[in-house]
């Protein structure tokens, strides 16, 4: 094979097209990528020098422009996954309209009778505080043996009734209207570097659904391969970072002295709870704030090279799981 004249990376290029489990079912693969950190170096100086520059350089350009919001050049790259999911994990996943998308569709392909099922560790009760989230603890192990049975049998009978109306020549896009959410599906996403940043800023949040922060978490191991110094900047001014509201800045301005001649800091004063309220804080705002002036662990989202599957192993699955065509 000719080797390729285009630019590429050896960390990229050690997991190109491998597949990584995700869920009970489902997977990412990263099936293609342009350009890298350099990518982003050379849009921004609009020079072909870019080679000839030492990694500290690019690593203090980089910076400098996620710091600042300069997002343009990151549009320069782009990753191309091919990911499998549950439908409900689609549905949040399609709200992010910044990415090109081919999904498989039900209507003319066959679909793998594949469902998701949450561990007893991520099966909870609904969260007192939050109207989209669930508690942080399980549920009882006696519900959820009740829940997980219920499931399987209505999951059997829609896989029952799907591969009958297909044996009776029913047309597919009919013989899918009652397959569950948990169903999975699949597609072909592509982006470039500038949104997937801000895709896997809300969905690694703790605040996102479980579930797709987990396809965050292994898209985030891709990403660092490829751009590994926007992943580095991205992780210290986006994920680790904080945003401020005017009122936030105040409380923190009367307990913190700025001396710029001398280039030091000085600590004074107390916020007490009226101090936070009459800055115009609202008792979630005083909460959100407390989260941000806790310690943070830094988060790793290193690939387990150890998981990685070929694309003939995981299409062998799709197809055992896959109901035969009408006769």
């Amino acid at each position: 094979m000719e080797k390729t004249k285009r630019p590429t990376v050896p960390a990229a290029e050690e997991i190109l097209g491998a597949y990584f489990p995700v869920l009970d079912h489902g997977f990412v693969a990263l099936v293609d990528y342009m350009g890298s950190d350099a990518a982003v170096e050379s849009a921004a100086r609009v020079s072909y020098g870019a080679g000839t520059r030492r990694v500290s350089q690019t690593r203090g350009l980089v910076r400098y422009l996620r710091r600042h919001a300069h997002t343009t050049p990151s549009e320069m790259v782009e990753f191309k996954f091919h990911c499998c999911m549950p439908i409900f994990v689609a549905r949040q996943w399609i709200r992010h309209r910044t990415a090109s998308v081919n999904e498989l569709s039900a209507r003319y392909s066959l679909l793998p009778l594949l469902f998701y099922e949450p561990d007893h560790e991520q099966f909870a009760y609904q969260s007192s505080l939050n109207n989209q989230g669930r508690e942080g603890d399980p549920a009882p192990s006696e519900l959820y043996r009740d829940a997980v049975d219920r499931w399987e049998r209505l999951r059997t009978e829609a896989a029952d009734a799907y591969g009958w109306l297909l044996s009776e020549d029913v047309a597919r896009e009919l013989a899918r209207i009652d397959l569950p959410l948990s169903t999975y599906t699949q597609w072909y996403w592509k982006i470039d570097l500038h949104n997937l940043l801000h895709f896997l800023r809300l969905r690694v949040d703790a605040h996102a659904q479980w579930e797709i922060q987990e396809y965050g978490r292994v898209m985030a191991g891709m990403l660092q391969r490829v751009a590994p110094l926007s992943y580095e900047a991205w992780i210290d001014y986006e994920v680790m970072g904080a945003r401020l509201s005017a009122g936030e800045l105040a409380i923190l301005r009367s307990l913190l002295r700025a001396d710029a001649d001398s280039g030091s800091i000085h600590a004074e004063g107390v916020a007490r709870p009226a101090d936070l309220e009459s800055a115009g804080l609202a008792p979630r705002e005083i909460r959100e704030l407390m989260d941000k002036l806790s310690p943070v662990q830094r988060p790793d989202f290193s690939l387990d090279l150890s998981r990685m599957q070929s694309a003939e192993e995981m299409s062998r699955r799709m197809d055992e799981a896959t109901p035969g065509p009408a006769t």
